[in-house]
């Protein structure tokens, strides 16, 4: 005999109240953070700060959209000292890229472009390594890390260079891809760039003139600035700290390198980086205003360059099933969550935002140290919020992976060969290595015979450069005439052309922030 619809009526009732029960077993769970968890968190973050060596390190954390923890610890200089707090100013670096990318979710919903228009519609002297790139690359591929560059490709062209915005990317012509167009993942704060001139181009308004208007002065955001510049005589500045000989960090100071704002420009605090995270989180709106769509939010945080997630990865985040690039974030998931994240390194300084829309749940880490601290601290308070028991301690994960890191280093730097220089002179008089060398990608480069020692100037970057001090051959190491902490050791070779005299020189270093192999520099006189 069929059941009566009064049945069916009943039993839908019945799933419905499970329905209504569970939602608000799952809200009211979300709604839970303990005062003793958010003691307990800020006992780790105390105790890392130790462990870490850092400096100074402030923290947020967000909640269904309240600011629920928000703390500094440590000093703003590791030498003249001052306490941080929640409203200490750090660089966040490379986090400026979801305000770029927001940016333009604001011109796409005010139909002034679209997602797909042709950055050459905008940029006409943006010139990639082919016609069909440079025709074809469109809005989404500057912001999703596919043109196909290899990761931070032309990046010494901001790196402390006079260049413009423009200039740099008139110069994009001379990068050679790593893979083809839309057919991998390449990091580039070169396309970053382009993406703050397509705002200029539509706006009228620089970058750093849309950022205020359109975000920080809806948000609140009154200590939050867009250039280093604007730094001068303000308070509560975190001061960026390089590392010693020993690896103990050193206080550095900022340079101006404006060219590379829409790419990493943004100097704020945990507090107001919180409003951001709001607003992120609440889709667009904040406190009931609406900034960007609910459309856009969705597209930024669709997963349009998907790349793998390496064996490592696997091992150490088994619940982790996917990575890619968004607009402006990065994405994964994690313990059955969609994670929304990107991490900033300026030159003394690094950062994390995390973002977990089913959870409502922000956190941001700001430092003034190079370490990696940021990326143990984000997991442990993720671990923590889930509820997660018996959760790793990242801290101590990290810090043994490192040092049994080192330790693999020195063991292979113990076995390798020994390579000892090639006692004697240069094997032509200095006199003949001096003259001016041209990089068609770079600029002109001179090399000086002063006071008996070769100097290397780089027209394009006044404050780089040194002195050369011969090593073996044709190869000089160069003495930075700067300690800037991105640096690293780093050799002049020159090379021997079929004439026998000197007929360019290249730029050895392996320094996983630059790539000096694409300075290839030709002697014209």
């Amino acid at each position: 005999m069929m059941p009566s619809l009064h049945y069916f009526l009943q039993f839908r009732h019945a799933l419905l109240l499970v329905f209504f029960a569970l939602v608000q077993v799952q809200t009211q769970a979300q709604q839970t953070v303990k005062p003793a968890e958010l003691a307990t968190l800020d006992a780790y973050y105390q105790q890392a700060l130790k462990d870490w060596d850092v400096p100074g390190m402030a923290i947020a954390i967000v909640k269904n959209d309240s600011v629920i923890f928000a703390k500094g610890y440590g000093v703003l200089n590791a030498t003249a000292g001052g306490q941080v707090d929640a409203n200490t100013v750090f660089g966040i670096a490379s986090n400026t890229k979801a305000y770029t990318a927001a940016a333009l979710g604001i011109l796409v919903d005010e139909g002034k472009i679209s997602w797909d228009d042709p950055v050459a519609k905008y940029l006409p002297y943006l010139q990639l390594y082919n016609p069909y790139v440079t025709q074809s690359l469109n809005i989404k591929d500057l912001l999703s890390h596919r043109a196909g560059f290899k990761t931070f490709s032309g990046d010494l062209l901001w790196y402390h260079t006079t260049y413009s915005r423009r200039q740099i990317l008139e110069r994009a012509k001379h990068l050679e891809p790593e893979y083809g167009f839309r057919d991998g993942y390449g990091y580039s704060n070169l396309m970053f760039i382009a993406a703050g001139e397509v705002i200029e181009a539509v706006t009228g308004k620089t970058w750093e003139a849309f950022i205020q208007e359109r975000f920080f002065l809806p948000l609140n955001m009154t200590s939050s600035y867009t250039s280093v510049t604007q730094l001068a005589g303000k308070p509560n500045i975190a001061s960026p700290h390089g590392f010693d000989e020993k690896g103990k960090p050193v206080p550095t100071t900022f340079r101006p390198w404006d060219s590379w704002n829409p790419a990493a420009g943004i100097f704020t605090s945990v507090n107001q980086q919180a409003q951001w995270m709001r607003l992120q989180l609440n889709r667009g709106t904040y406190k009931g205003k609406r900034i960007f769509s609910e459309d856009a939010s969705q597209i930024m945080w669709t997963a349009h360059n998907p790349f793998p997630v390496t064996r490592q990865a696997e091992r150490m985040v088994p619940s982790t099933h996917f990575q890619a690039a968004g607009l402006g974030w990065m994405m994964s998931d994690y313990e059955g969550r969609k994670v929304i994240n990107h991490g900033g390194g300026h030159e003394g300084m690094n950062s994390r935002t995390v973002l977990v829309p089913e959870e409502n749940l922000g956190v941001v880490i700001l430092t003034n140290s190079m370490s990696s601290i940021m990326t143990p601290v984000a997991n442990y308070t993720i671990d923590k919020l889930f509820g997660k028991e018996n959760g790793r301690d990242w801290s101590k994960f990290y810090l043994d992976l490192m040092a049994r890191g080192r330790q693999a280093e020195k063991d292979a730097a113990a076995k390798a060969p020994k390579v000892k220089p090639v006692k004697g002179k240069p094997t032509m008089p200095l006199q003949a290595y001096t003259g001016t060398y041209n990089s068609p990608f770079y600029g002109d480069a001179t090399i000086r015979l002063q006071n008996g020692k070769l100097e290397l100037h780089l027209a394009p970057a006044p404050t780089l450069g040194g002195t050369l001090k011969h090593w073996q051959h044709d190869i000089f190491d160069l003495e930075w005439k700067n300690n800037y902490a991105l640096l690293t050791p780093t050799r002049v070779r020159f090379l021997v052309g079929e004439d026998g005299t000197i007929a360019g020189m290249r730029l050895d270093a392996n320094n996983p922030d630059f790539h000096f192999s694409e300075l290839k520099f030709t002697k014209v006189q």
